[in-house]
């Protein structure tokens, strides 16, 4: 047999398998079993995936929502935007919007304090990623991302959009406080 000439037998799968073969599909074999079984295992008890939901919901919808909050608990303003700062109470509904090229409004959250984070994309879809906490979702346009977060540490925290979302996506970034009150 060469590798130039066709092999004498064209009924490949019905050659007896060598002994090496065999253990290394044995070992595949059990290996996939292992990660199959430990998918679900990681899920439930290391607490790898969010637990969040999401609703439809109209652009001008969330739009107006977060438009109340930041009416109702703007506690000042930052950078030359004249971007509001929000200082929501504890356990209240957060807003968050994401549009070309900017997250608005600021969140200023309490340490130890939960909060429903509400996410909604006005135009395209854009990825929340919340940073040094490794939090990433997508935000689609239409829908209504619910997380529940409950910060555990004073700082500043960064939110970027990690999915591509045009010419200015590099200048999507925002920031998040969290003070200890």
């Amino acid at each position: 047999m060469s590798a130039i000439h066709p092999p004498t037998t064209r009924l490949w799968w019905k050659q007896p398998l060598d002994r090496v073969e065999g253990t290394w599909i044995a070992i595949a074999f059990f290996w996939c079993l292992i990660m199959f079984f430990m998918m679900p295992y990681w899920h439930v008890t290391g607490k790898q995936n969010l637990s969040n939901e999401a609703y439809r919901v109209s652009p001008e919808a969330h739009g107006k929502k977060a438009q109340e909050m930041v009416d109702k608990y703007t506690v000042r303003t930052e950078s030359d935007q004249k971007i509001p700062v929000v200082h929501p109470p504890a356990g209240s509904d957060v807003y968050l919007v994401a549009r070309l090229w900017a997250w608005w409004p600021i969140l200023e959250l309490e340490k130890g304090k939960s909060y429903r984070l509400h996410l909604s994309a006005m135009d395209y879809m854009h990825g929340f990623s919340l940073q040094p906490s490794n939090i990433n979702l997508q935000v689609i346009p239409g829908y209504d991302m619910v997380v529940t977060v409950t910060p555990n540490q004073e700082g500043t925290y960064s939110i970027v959009c990690n999915e591509y979302c045009g010419i200015g996506h590099h200048t999507m970034v925002n920031r998040l406080y969290v003070v200890n009150k």
